[in-house]
């Protein structure tokens, strides 16, 4: 649709909670598109921006004129840009960064940074070859037999490509030429879309039988799917409970009315047998979408979905953006998993968009878990989501058993009981899982002469110590040094090695079992394509014996060989100075002790603590997840933390650690002011510096901001960011309902 009038409003990628008005010459008026993009100058730059409305009229007077037009249609619907300036709205951020981040990178031209013009990325789109049957079905003359043989394959197919005859045929250019020229074969151009899953093969799926909870909650589903009205279910089962299974039977209930379906999961690359199922069971129907595709691939996957060529989207939390219409169902699998929010840029949680965007379309919404979020067993409470439960797993079997070891006094990595349950696990030819959450050889160096620690010159975080790449990493700003190395306070050339990580337990482990078939999988071992895939394929097909590894191997994985689970350092995560450091330990000890025993074989787990007497870890050896959350509850509750109040979380950062004091001591006076003028009810906490006071060489400060009520919160922070003066080379953020404290 071209625009009414020749002035436009126009969001721009800018950190700037405001639009722009721009005049479109008469050469560029029938081009113009309402949701597309395009090229305007912007003070001394040119920029890319983004068509969010044809206005009548503007107050300022004399405006300056798009440069050009860069889309033929819009690039998204009115539903999707509802959404959009909701989320621009919600977390405070400027429109035309939201619209950029809902596009795929793939998607947005590049400009020359030399003379600002636009650089189009029509190369990221590939275009082929193929060959279809002509219009002559009756052959005028004998054809050779390769032609033949040609003809009745591309007769049979419908449509070749010509890569494809080519590997088929080795050289038949002069065949298929024939044939066209004799009008029994056509040659065609087609655009070629780039297939992320083209070195995997995938047999076909069918329907599993449902246990009687699977049937009933499919029941439940069905009849709220059928009522073409949003709707949203806490689907609470425990580890092998077959949550999935109910996935995708009312996934395929909403393809069979012509509804589509959206899955987000926290870590896609950490879950291939998902992705894998959901493709033996609907094929191409499937499309994904996360940060481990290339650049291409990814461009492709949302051209597909947005040409309605895919009707089930896969993805991580940038998954909530595809250009999927029609939407039925929306599943966000492990809605507990923190990867869920975006920390940096525009800020936004992927499941709570989940639970909006399926209020938009009408859709029915599945949030799943077996540890659900203390905010989402408190909403069932409240009425806002409802309960639907999965208490048995699917195969009859129990839950595993939990044999707690106190390690006061113990100084080996791995106890005395865990390596003799090791023993017995390899005798019997099971699996074993070891988790411990830190990677790298040891936690840190520490001088022997004078005390002091390695530490990142960059960040307020000590060296993490990697024997195999003889370094000393930063694992936040990735600083590296030589190891062994002096002590940078007193040269000492003597450095002891404290704390452990993931490799030195695969060190250790070589040590203890040295024919037992060893991996690792954390951050080190997981960096290259597909290296994930390869490991965890080892695991299901039992050609490994023992797998260590971070908390990526809590995420969902199903290995029936895996009897035994053990924990190192378990209570590690309740020493993070963060008020949901008890949920995440808990959950993170439940999801691993859920690996164990999903087979016919029990499971049995080794819990390694310093301090077995903390409620979180006490529920988790329980199985216990409602006696956690009536224990966690009392303790929100009287710190008025969330769910019984609002945050929002303003970050002050900078290379001058004067400045940042300066601006976030103004920021706080400021929004102190402002709650009085207003009369608004909202706790202030701070300026304080954060957890990780200096990060990446910038220092960094913030205020928390708690009310009870949302638009209390709301109001305050649209006030201050009318009035705000930043002091220069300060960085400010804000994070509306934070997830991550540090």
């Amino acid at each position: 649709m071209s625009p009414l009038s020749p002035i436009i409003e126009v969001a721009l990628p800018v950190p700037l909670n405001k639009t722009f008005y721009y005049m479109v010459p008469d050469t560029l008026v029938k081009r113009t598109q309402l949701g597309a993009r395009v090229l305007v100058p912007f003070g001394g730059r040119k920029l890319i921006g983004y068509v969010i409305s044809f206005a009548t009229s503007s107050a300022i007077n004399k405006l300056r004129e798009v440069i050009d037009a860069l889309d033929d249609t819009p690039l998204w619907t009115s539903s999707e840009m509802e959404l959009f300036r909701w989320i621009s709205e919600y977390y405070r951020h400027p429109l035309g960064e939201v619209l950029k981040t809902a596009l795929p990178s793939g998607a947005n031209p590049r400009q020359n940074k030399k003379n600002d013009g636009v650089i189009d990325n029509s190369g990221l789109t590939r275009r082929e070859f193929v060959y279809v049957p002509g219009n002559k079905e009756i052959q005028p003359r004998p054809l050779g037999t390769k032609a033949a043989e040609i003809l009745r394959v591309i007769r049979l197919e419908g449509e070749v490509s010509a890569t494809t005859l080519r590997k088929r045929f080795a050289s038949c250019s002069t065949q298929l030429k024939r044939l066209t020229e004799l009008g029994l074969a056509e040659k065609l151009e087609r655009e070629l879309f780039r297939d992320p899953f083209r070195n995997e093969t995938v047999e076909s799926d069918s329907p599993k039988e449902l246990t009687s909870h699977q049937q009933a909650a499919l029941d439940i589903l069905s009849a709220r799917l059928n009522e073409r009205k949003y709707m949203a279910h806490l689907l609470h089962g425990v580890t092998g409970s077959g949550k999935t299974e109910v996935y995708l039977r009312i996934i395929h209930q909403a393809l069979e009315i012509g509804l589509n379906a959206l899955v987000l999961v926290p870590e896609i690359s950490l879950t291939p047998q998902l992705t894998q199922r959901f493709r033996a069971r609907f094929g191409s129907s499937v499309a994904i979408l996360h940060s481990a595709l290339s650049e291409g691939e990814r461009y492709d996957e949302w051209r597909r979905i947005r040409r309605g060529l895919a009707r089930i989207v896969i993805g991580a939390r940038s998954a909530i953006f595809a250009p999927l219409e029609k939407i039925g169902v929306i599943v966000v699998d492990e809605e507990h998993d923190p990867s869920f929010k975006q920390t940096d840029g525009l800020r936004y949680n992927g499941r709570d968009l989940a639970l909006v965007r399926g209020r938009m379309d009408n859709a029915l919404v599945i949030l799943g878990s077996a540890t659900p979020l203390i905010s989402s067993r408190y909403a069932v409470e409240q009425g806002k989501l409802h309960m639907i439960s999965l208490p048995d797993r699917v195969h009859g079997s129990p839950m595993p058993s939990v044999e707690l070891v106190a390690m006061q006094g113990i100084k080996s990595t791995i106890s005395p009981r865990l390596r003799q349950a090791l023993e017995e696990t390899l005798s019997a030819d099971g699996q074993a899982i070891i988790f411990l959450n830190r990677r790298g050889f040891s936690t840190f160096l520490l001088c022997d002469e004078c005390g002091a620690p390695l530490v990142c010159p960059n960040c307020s975080v000590t060296l993490t110590y990697h024997r195999s790449r003889s370094q000393s990493i930063c694992h936040y700003c990735d600083y590296t040094i030589p190891a062994p190395s002096l002590c940078p306070s007193c040269d000492c050339v003597e450095l002891k090695e404290l704390g452990a990580g993931t490799e030195r337990v695969e060190h250790e482990l070589v040590e203890l079992f040295p024919k037992a078939r060893i991996l690792r999988m954390d951050g080190d071992t997981t960096s290259g394509r597909g290296s994930h895939v390869r490991l965890l394929e080892r695991m299901t097909k039992g050609t490994a014996d023992i797998l260590v590894g971070t908390q990526m191997i809590t995420k969902g994985h199903d290995f029936p060989g895996v009897t035994l689970v053990g924990v190192i350092n378990g209570e590690s995560g309740l020493h993070i100075p963060d008020f949901r450091s008890s949920e995440r330990t808990f959950q993170l000890l439940s999801q691993v002790f859920g690996r164990a025993g999903r087979g016919a074989a029990p499971g049995r787990v080794i819990l390694q603590v310093l301090n077995p007497d903390h409620y979180a870890i006490q529920c988790a050896i329980a199985h216990d997840y409602n006696g956690f959350y009536q224990q966690e509850t009392a303790f929100r509750n009287e710190a008025g933390y969330p769910p019984f109040a609002h945050l929002a979380l303003l970050g002050f950062s900078g290379t001058s650690e004067q400045a940042v004091g300066r601006q976030a001591v103004l920021g706080s006076e400021k929004l102190a002011r402002l709650k009085r003028e207003m009369g608004l009810r909202v706790e202030l906490l701070g300026p304080a510096p954060a957890p990780i006071y200096r990060l990446r060489g910038r220092f960094r400060r913030r205020i928390l901001l708690k009310a009870l009520s949302r638009v209390t919160l709301r109001a305050l922070l649209t006030a201050w960011l009318e009035q705000r003066k930043m002091i220069a080379n300060v960085r400010e953020t804000i994070d509306v309902d934070p997830v991550d404290m540090s």
